[in-house]
């Protein structure tokens, strides 16, 4: 957004002191409406003509990787993070290296503390972040995706603009059959802060939750999966002015659709179950 350029630098020379082992690493920053500052020697800038949302940045950050050659796998990072350890990148390869099936990797995201937020861990319940293994979700801030599956289940949803389109891709690639590892020994450095603090955040996660539902549960499951949120985000007891949007995003994402509807096989629904989280919480 061109707003942290001290940070994006600090992370840009966290990922140019990684262990490079001979691998080829294409680094580009997207400038979502904004024109990115001069970056480090061998670095690209994508000057976006406006801002696309997070989805919609990810898929031209893609986009642009396709037209430059490819990349077997897409490494994205927030820009006001930074990676502390040095051999990061090499794990992200040898993890898909050692495993055909691994779609996506999920980072742990820390603070300044080295605490790990309740809401960055991709297990129900914030489950002990030390603890590494397959989850049904992944991190936005920090990921790895085989550019494979991206060409298999598609892109971002941009429709989302903010907020749960890491789940939306996320069931699509189980549906597929790939997995998804959260890595408690890849770690973000990232402030700690709170999702709310972006204007969107409640209108955008009640549509959301919604299209969500519409696009990938068997019909069945989307009238519990929806009463589940509901009655969750009600005993969160979010400020008022949060609860109206929260209503009205939810409301519109009722009212107005966002296709595909290509519901999840039941299958899948017993995978994620037998993961921890069957996809009605």
């Amino acid at each position: 957004m061109g707003d942290r350029d001290p940070e994006l630098h600090a992370l840009l020379d966290s990922v140019a002191t990684q262990e490079d082992h001979g691998a080829t690493t294409k680094v580009v920053v997207l400038g979502q409406g904004v024109r990115p500052g001069p970056l480090p020697a061998g670095m690209a800038a994508v000057e976006l003509p406006e801002n696309l949302g997070i989805p919609g940045g990810r898929n031209a950050g893609v986009r642009w990787l396709r037209e430059h050659g490819g990349a077997d796998i897409v490494l994205v990072l927030d820009d006001d993070g930074l990676l502390p350890r040095t051999e990061s990148l090499r794990l992200v390869r040898e993890a898909f290296a050692a495993n055909p099936r691994l779609g996506i990797v999920s980072f742990r995201i820390v603070d300044e503390e080295g605490q790990t937020q309740r809401r960055h861990v991709p297990r129900l319940g914030g489950a002990d972040p030390s603890v590494s293994g397959p989850v049904t979700t992944f991190l936005g801030g920090a990921h790895a995706i085989r550019m494979s599956v991206i060409d298999e289940v598609g892109e971002f949803p941009a429709e989302f603009f903010y907020a749960h389109e890491e789940t939306d891709f996320a069931w699509r690639a189980l549906d597929a059959g790939w997995e998804i590892d959260y890595r408690a020994d890849l770690v973000l450095r990232h402030p700690r802060t709170e999702a709310s603090r972006h204007a969107v955040y409640y209108r955008n996660t009640g549509r959301n939750r919604v299209w969500l539902a519409k696009r990938h549960l068997p019909a069945v499951l989307v009238p519990v999966y929806l009463a589940t949120w509901a009655a969750y985000t009600l005993a969160q007891r979010p400020p008022l002015h949060g609860l109206r949007a929260w209503w009205a995003g939810f409301f519109e994402g009722i009212r107005v659709p966002c296709p595909p509807r290509r519901p999840m096989r039941w299958r899948t629904v017993w995978r994620m179950t037998r993961l921890g989280r069957p996809p009605v919480i």
